[in-house]
């Protein structure tokens, strides 16, 4: 019940806590981060959306384009200006009318419905007319072997007809690296997606798959991501909690994911459960073992005043009686012999009345100290009442038995007690019985053995007699 009780304790504890703790991730500790990250975009990753933006207004660009491309220079040097002074590492304009790809350098190519890279362009003049601009990772056409991320803007006339496309673009590896930034800085993977689920930017340790509803644990809510149904999201995946934020970017069309792992905390958490069950084990095992020792000790303690004489500490009659029928069942049963001894104190009124009660109270245990000098380790010794005593002795025949009241008998009498200052002198009477084979009943026994001792008393005293 004490193990019970700790355990419960503590398992509780450790839900309120781990519960609380989750709770603060989703509502406010990923929020927070999510709003700080979004913040920083807008500071990093917004303004080449800003910018171009300002080039497809930039009514310079619009004239020129208007008044027939006569002159290439101009509009190469207003691109140089744009990427020197936003350092971006791109910047272009694409005309409708011409199909020339302006750019820094020069003149690129003259764009084709028949070349597949340059279906960007005419993806980008079909967009509907509230969708000004699109963003997306391609290579760029002035550098083959660099990925950028395209900020595409539609420029229009001054009578709203399409007249081109202009923009600039970014590094890919500058953009991971910014999130890589993020990542590092607060301690949370961030990662962008598009409508469509699909991971456009990551970092360079994002190792899931390239769609979130591929993901085990998220699959069942990817739609609830991609809908914005709701900003914070928890799932499982390889034994592992995880919590996602989601935020919807308008200006890139994607989503901002911010996700993290079950924290520190949360991990110290588990530790702390598992130290507190271990010290509460200990402390029911250190209890238990204190409570087995005292209360066995305490049950000893009662046995013994149970089992013995309060005054000479040998067995006392209730307790003797017990074993001197199992010794006799014992007894029967191997077909042994086996005997008691009766013994008196002679004229030990005298002694009390002589001496007082406390003397005779010293007289009894020094005789039961000379008997036990005289008995086998599996001799039993009762004090049967009064002055009076018992020895049983398993595997013993009435002469034998004869021969140990005697030793007893000369022991007791040869002895001069100084007790209180006062010089005692005592004598004992005894009375011996064997079973008998048909004997079942202890108290035949010792009725015989009773009996021999009176007669010991009637013959003078201080002598044995073996019963009939």
């Amino acid at each position: 019940m004490l193990l019970c009780a700790f355990w419960l304790t503590s398992w509780l504890s450790y839900q309120v806590a781990h519960t609380s703790l989750r709770d603060q991730i989703e509502s406010n500790h990923l929020p927070l981060t999510s709003d700080t990250v979004y913040s920083e975009i807008q500071r990093d990753l917004l303004q080449p959306i800003f910018t171009s933006s300002l080039m497809a207004q930039d009514t310079f660009v619009r004239d020129w384009a208007i008044s027939g491309e006569n002159n290439a220079q101009p509009i190469i040097r207003y691109l140089d200006n744009i990427q020197q002074r936003y350092q971006t590492i791109t910047s272009f304009f694409v005309s409708s009318h011409s199909g020339r790809y302006y750019h820094p350098s020069g003149i690129i190519k003259t764009i084709s419905k028949d070349d597949p890279d340059d279906a960007w362009f005419y993806r980008v003049s079909q967009l509907p007319p509230s969708q000004e601009y699109e963003i997306n990772i391609d290579y760029d056409t002035a550098d083959n072997s660099r990925t950028t991320v395209f900020v595409n803007y539609k420029v229009f006339d001054f009578e709203e007809k399409l007249i081109g496309v202009t923009g600039v673009g970014l590094n890919v590896e500058f953009v991971k690296e910014l999130i890589q930034l993020y990542q590092t800085r607060y301690q949370r993977s961030v990662y962008f997606i598009d409508a469509l689920g699909n991971v456009t930017l990551s970092g360079t340790n994002y190792q899931g798959p390239r769609n979130i509803s591929l993901r085990k644990g998220l699959a069942t809510q990817a739609t609830s991501v991609l809908s914005g149904a709701k900003n914070s999201y928890r799932f499982s995946e390889d034994g592992q909690q995880h919590y996602l934020n989601a935020r919807y970017i308008p200006e890139f069309n994607w989503y901002l994911i911010v996700e993290q792992q079950d924290v520190p905390a949360i991990q110290d958490l588990k530790h702390t459960l598992w130290v507190n069950l271990s010290i509460s084990l200990l402390v029911t095992v250190s209890m238990l073992i204190v409570a087995n020792f005292t209360l066995g000790r305490y049950q000893r303690r009662l046995e013994t005043l149970a089992s013995t004489d309060k005054l000479t500490g040998i067995y006392n009659r209730q307790t003797f009686e017990g074993r001197l029928e199992q010794v006799i069942d014992i007894q029967h049963r191997a077909n042994s012999p086996c005997s008691i001894i009766i013994f008196d104190i002679d004229h030990f009124k005298q002694v009390n009345d002589k001496y007082g009660h406390l003397v005779g109270d010293k007289a009894l245990k020094k005789v039961a100290e000379i008997t036990r000098q005289y008995i086998r380790q599996s001799d039993i010794l009762c004090r049967w009442g009064g002055e009076e005593f018992i020895v049983l002795l398993p595997n013993c025949d009435a002469l034998a038995a004869l021969e140990v009241a005697e030793k007893i008998r000369l022991g007791v009498n040869q002895s001069e007690f100084e007790i209180e200052g006062n010089l005692i002198t005592m004598s004992i009477s005894c009375g011996i019985a064997q079973i008998k084979t048909h004997e079942i009943l202890a108290s035949l026994l010792v009725d015989r053995a009773d009996k021999a001792m009176y007669r010991a008393k009637q013959n003078g005293r201080n002598r044995s007699v073996i019963a009939e």
